[in-house]
């Protein structure tokens, strides 16, 4: 059977990913061990303060872990993800998540995310490491 490329299993992920959906996530470049995804701040993702809330940067950032950690063929889930705000968002920001592979075992691995603003301000720091599963995205299709 012929392996999956990266882009292959994003769109098997992301084809089953309404939440991804709901928040426009654009895939903008994919390739074994990296991920980066784009979307605009919209006013339902706002909270009280009238900017983004930080749930919506943090799913931004878990979404790119998920399609960098899954490019290589085996099923990944996160075990552990951690997030630093260093700027506000509000309506209309547009966000870029750049997520990269930092170390990857027989078992876990681990990636950094940088989300940055549409002026190349970063926004956020996001740290994951993810489990890898003895399933594979190459027997599903």
């Amino acid at each position: 059977m012929e392996s999956l490329q990266p882009i292959d299993i994003f769109h098997l992920m992301y084809d089953n990913d309404p939440f991804s959906k709901w928040m426009d996530m654009k895939l903008s470049h994919i390739e074994k061990g990296s991920c980066t995804l784009e979307m605009t701040v919209k006013e339902p993702m706002l909270n009280g303060f009238s900017i983004a809330h930080g749930g919506i940067s943090y799913s931004l950032a878990d979404s790119a872990l998920a399609f960098a950690a899954n490019s290589r063929g085996p099923q990944c889930v996160s075990i552990e993800t951690s997030i630093s705000h260093l700027a506000p968002t509000a309506k209309g920001d547009q966000l870029k998540a750049v997520a990269k592979e930092k170390h990857r075992g027989k078992k876990t691995a681990i990636y950094e995310v940088t989300i940055t603003n549409q002026h190349n301000k970063t926004v956020a720091l996001f740290k994951g490491t993810v489990y890898i599963t003895s399933k594979n995205w190459n027997n599903i299709k």
